[in-house]
């Protein structure tokens, strides 16, 4: 005795099709994730200092002699801060602000800051800071 496999008909796969789409729409299997707003920056003349709400502490970022800042970045979750010798970075969870120094005659170039992430573009590298862990990440261009 052999069994036929038959096609369903168009109009029945449809409204299945539809349902499971719905369905995985619905649980949040493609939603993004809501990330409150948690670090704010304030600027003192020898000192930046990152005020976290999640956790309720303050994280000083001091400056050596002639270190200045020149841009600063911040979303929801992470901030960045472009001086004269560093990328220094924070995030919600990453316990504090975490360093990487420039390259001598590395030019800055741009930055995109998001969620808990964060992407600096120089004439040198690319440089990634994910804020939950407080890492970066570096690629020489």
């Amino acid at each position: 005795m052999s069994t036929r496999f038959r096609m369903p008909d168009r109009r029945t796969c449809l409204p299945v099709l539809l349902q499971a789409v719905l369905l995985l729409f619905s649980s949040g299997a493609f939603a993004q994730e809501n990330v409150p707003k948690a670090l704010f920056l304030y600027a003192e003349k020898d000192k930046l200092v990152a005020s976290n709400t999640v956790t309720g502490q303050f994280f000083d970022l001091d400056f050596a002699a002639k270190e200045r800042v020149e841009d600063k970045f911040v979303a929801n979750a992470v901030a960045i801060v472009v001086t004269s010798q560093r990328y220094a970075g924070i995030g919600t969870f990453s316990g504090g602000w975490q360093s990487i120094r420039r390259i001598a005659g590395e030019k800055f170039i741009s930055a995109e800051v998001q969620d808990y992430s964060a992407l600096l573009v120089t004439s040198d590298r690319l440089l990634s800071f994910y804020g939950r862990t407080g890492t970066w990440s570096e690629r020489k261009r």
